[in-house]
C-alpha cells in the first residue's frame, strides 16, 4: 500500500524558518530608523513654524528677533522636543528629549536653521540645516539636510 505524506518535512520547516530569520534581520533594524526619523521630524516641525515666525519679524523690523519670545516662537516642547533657541543672529535651535535623545544618543540630539543674508537688511535668501550646530547624523535628516 502506499502512504500518503500528510504535513511538512524537518527540512521544508527549517527553509521557512531561515526565510522568515533573513526577514527580520532586514526588517527590524529599518524599522527601528524609520521610528527614529519620525520623531525627528517633530524637531524639524518646531523649528519650521519659528522659521516662519523668524523670518516674518525679520521681514518687518529688518533684523534678527532676540529670543524665541519676540520671534513669536512656542515655548512649549513635546514629548521629544525641548522648545526652540532663537539667537540674535536668528540661528534656530531645537533640542531632541525623552526617548528621542536617548535613540540618537549624547551628543547627537540638536536641529537647526541658520538664515543666510546677503548684508544686514537684506532678504533672507537661504535656510540651511545641514551645518552646525545640526548634530543628527544624516540617515535621520530629510533629503533637503543632507
Amino acid at each position: 500500500m502506499r502512504s500518503i505524506q500528510k504535513g511538512f518535512t524537518l527540512i521544508e520547516l527549517m527553509i521557512v524558518v531561515a526565510i522568515i530569520g533573513i526577514l527580520a534581520a532586514i526588517a527590524i533594524p529599518a524599522y527601528q530608523d524609520y521610528t527614529v526619523r519620525s520623531k525627528v521630524t517633530e524637531l524639524i516641525n518646531a523649528a519650521g513654524v519659528c522659521k516662519t515666525s523668524v523670518a516674518e519679524y525679520y521681514q518687518a523690523v529688518g533684523t534678527f528677533p532676540t529670543d524665541q519670545t519676540k520671534a513669536g516662537c512656542s515655548n512649549v516642547g513635546t514629548a521629544n522636543t525641548k522648545p526652540p533657541v532663537v539667537a540674535n543672529t536668528g540661528l534656530i535651535t531645537v533640542d531632541a528629549s525623552g526617548t528621542l535623545a536617548t535613540q540618537l544618543g549624547a551628543g547627537t540630539g540638536t536641529f537647526s536653521y541658520t538664515p543666510t543674508t546677503s548684508a544686514p537688511g537684506a532678504p533672507i535668501t537661504q535656510w540651511s540645516c545641514n551645518t552646525a550646530p545640526t548634530t543628527i547624523l544624516p540617515k535621520y535628516l530629510p533629503a533637503t539636510c543632507r
